[in-house]
Order: structure tokens, then sequence, then C-alpha cells
């Protein structure tokens, strides 16, 4: 079965595209099956559907749009993950782990790599579906950086058990030999908590959390 989905070098094989590609349809329809669910407004349901879209939109374009790389490898983002986190935001962490879920497909298709199913799920679904747990904190003073700065650990450690898993082999030469036992820490938490850090500041400007929140309300009428 592993074989009729994934290439001998760890590609996806046609099979395996199609594969991902309904398990994403299904899992953004189950998303906003549950953001209906928090709407007072049944008839909103498309309105959630765009929204939903949109978030999974920009943070897909926006993870290409790369401010820097780090001296050991990963890329600093324009605030990628935070889009994933405004749908949690939004519609409570049910939806936003789903439409992590989606997302994390739709990333894997873009790129596919294959070693094992957990290494996928390590690597794409689970760390995306994490930004989810931001949801949590949606209704706490200040929840959008509560939720996204527990988000950006919830992702990073998924991120680190695959390291510790299957890339320890990849550790770069530059990386102190002193600290191998914590390459896949260090590695993943360097370019994810430069980027939550800046995103926190731009989220912190009072005319950006203003807009962000006139958009929530929007999202939520």
């Amino acid at each position: 079965m592993f074989d009729f989905l994934v290439t001998a070098d760890g590609g996806l094989t046609t099979a395996g595209y199609a594969v991902c590609i309904i398990a994403g349809i299904l899992l953004f329809v189950a998303a906003i099956a549950f953001a209906g669910k928090v709407s007072e407004k049944k008839r909103m349901g498309t309105k959630q559907l765009v929204f939903c879209a949109v978030t999974m939109a920009l943070a897909f374009v926006t993870s290409y749009l790369k401010i820097f790389e780090m001296p050991w490898g990963g890329s600093v983002t324009l605030c990628s993950m935070l889009f994933i986190v405004l749908a949690a935001n939004w519609y409570g962490p049910k939806t936003g782990v789903l439409v992590g879920l989606a997302y994390g497909i739709l990333q894997f298709l873009q790129e596919p790599y294959v070693l094992s199913f957990f290494q996928v799920c390590c690597d794409y679904i689970l760390t995306f579906a994490a930004l989810g747990t931001a949801g949590f904190f949606a209704k706490s003073k200040h929840g959008l950086v509560k939720g996204y700065i527990a988000a950006v650990i919830a992702r990073g450690a998924f991120h680190a058990l695959g390291g510790y898993l299957y890339w320890m082999d990849y550790m770069p030469d530059n990386f102190p030999q002193s600290l191998r036992s914590l390459y896949p820490i260090l590695y993943n938490y360097s370019y994810l908590l430069v980027e939550a850090v800046i995103t926190v500041i731009v989220i912190s400007i009072p005319a950006v959390s203003k807009g962000l929140n006139r958009v929530k309300q929007t999202a939520l009428e």
C-alpha cells in the first residue's frame, strides 16, 4: 500500500497526490462545519468558508516569502503561521486544527518527501494542525498573542520529535558538536521563535491589533 502511494525516491505517485488532495478537501469541509457551529447565524456558512480559505491561501503564499535564512538552516517567513492561528482564534480550536491539517496537506503536496507515515505527520500534518491550539486562548485577554505563542511552541514540538526520529544525520557541520543531543530542538525553534518574535511585534502594533479585531468581528458576524 505504501509503495502504491510513494515513489522510490520519497515523492508521491499519482495515487498519492489524489489521496492527499481528497483528504485535504474533506478536512477543509470539516473545518467549515465546525466553524458553522460557533456562529449564531447558520446562513454565514459561506462567509466562514471564504474566511478559512483566505487564511489558508495567505499562509501558503507568505510561507514562500522568506525574510532570511538561519545559520543552521530553516527560514523565517513573512508571518505565515499567523494566518492559521487567526482561523483558530476566530472559530475555535477544532476548526483551527482542521484548517491546520488541511494546510499541512497542502504544504506536503507542494514539497512531498516521505520516509514513513509518521515522518509525514511530524513534518507536515501534525505540525500545522498544532497551530490550531491557539483557539484555546481565543476568549482570554490578549488571546491572539497567547494563542500564537502556544501554537508556535506546539508546532516546534512535533518538528523536534521528527528531527530526533528521522533527521539527526542531517546536522550541519557548523552546528556545535557539544549540543548534538539538542540539535532538533535548537534547529527548529531557532527559526520558529525568531518568526514568532517578529509576528508578535507586528500584531502588537495598535493599528494592526485594531485592524485584526475588526476582521474578527466581521468573521463572526
